[in-house]
């Protein structure tokens, strides 16, 4: 893929806390409608590449580029406004949730578009209501987070994310958080939105979903792309003996 095909071009990322390098040097190109699954063990600096990708961290260095911008290069002195500016492109989908407890469902959902993208209420409103019965939540409008189950939390995380009508969709662990039972409907909606071809980075240690809906498995460790390819690859033939220690322990943790 050149990088002129590519929605977002990920190049030299960096990106310490303190004296801790937790991104070495990564790259990542990402065509439209793909799904990109970042696996890797804790620490290993996955979540951070989503906060740099969505602007919630500001890297040392490195550049990060849309197809059509924001394009910014961490290498020369950024203003915070620059790296926001990554947001308009990217929204991000939370381990926890992330809701805000005092606001109702709905809205929870239209403050983004409304507060941030000026958008008018009453289309942010039809937006979430449509989006809302798509996740099979329309009765759950008028409701607080604290009445809703972690799996319907995070599906109201998703549709949120998916109300900033962003060109690609970030989610961190998102079932992580869940009990086992509750972890299927989320992967399912995460799974149709593959279908619908909506360009997606997914962290997950869900190896099995990954193999299932990922394009591309990304295997990180120690703040580096150890290994990269198709899931089969990647998850059943490793290249690396890094990643073969990493799969096998997933896959057979006793």
């Amino acid at each position: 893929m050149s990088p002129t095909d590519a929605l977002l071009t990920v190049t030299g990322l960096q990106k310490s806390f303190g004296g801790n390098q937790v991104l070495r040097s990564i790259d990542l190109d990402l065509a439209d409608g793909q799904v990109t699954a970042l696996v890797g063990p804790s620490g290993s600096g996955k979540t951070t590449v989503l906060r740099c990708l969505n602007g919630l961290e500001t890297p040392d260095g490195g550049t990060v580029a849309f197809r059509g911008g924001p394009s910014v290069d961490f290498g020369a002195k950024v203003s915070r406004k620059e790296a926001l500016s990554l947001r308009d492109r990217s929204a991000m989908v939370f381990q926890t949730y992330n809701l805000f407890p005092h606001m109702t469902v709905l809205e929870n959902i239209i403050e983004g578009p409304v507060r941030v993208q000026k958008r008018a209420r009453k289309d942010a409103v039809s937006d979430a209501e449509r989006l809302l019965d798509r996740v099979g939540l329309a009765d759950k409008r008028n409701d607080h987070p604290f009445n809703l189950s972690g799996g319907q939390q995070q599906r109201v995380g998703i549709v949120r994310a998916l109300a900033l009508q962003p060109d690609l969709l970030l989610f961190d662990e998102p079932t992580s958080a869940l009990d086992p039972e509750l972890v299927g409907e989320v992967l399912t909606v995460i799974k149709e939105l593959a279908e619908e071809k909506w360009t997606m980075v997914i962290v997950t240690h869900e190896l099995a979903f990954a193999r299932e809906v990922a394009d591309e498995v990304v295997f990180m460790d120690g703040g580096v792309v150890v290994e990269h390819g198709h899931p089969d690859q990647v998850l059943r033939n490793p290249r690396e003996e890094r990643t073969r220690r990493f799969v096998q322990r997933l896959l057979n943790p006793f």
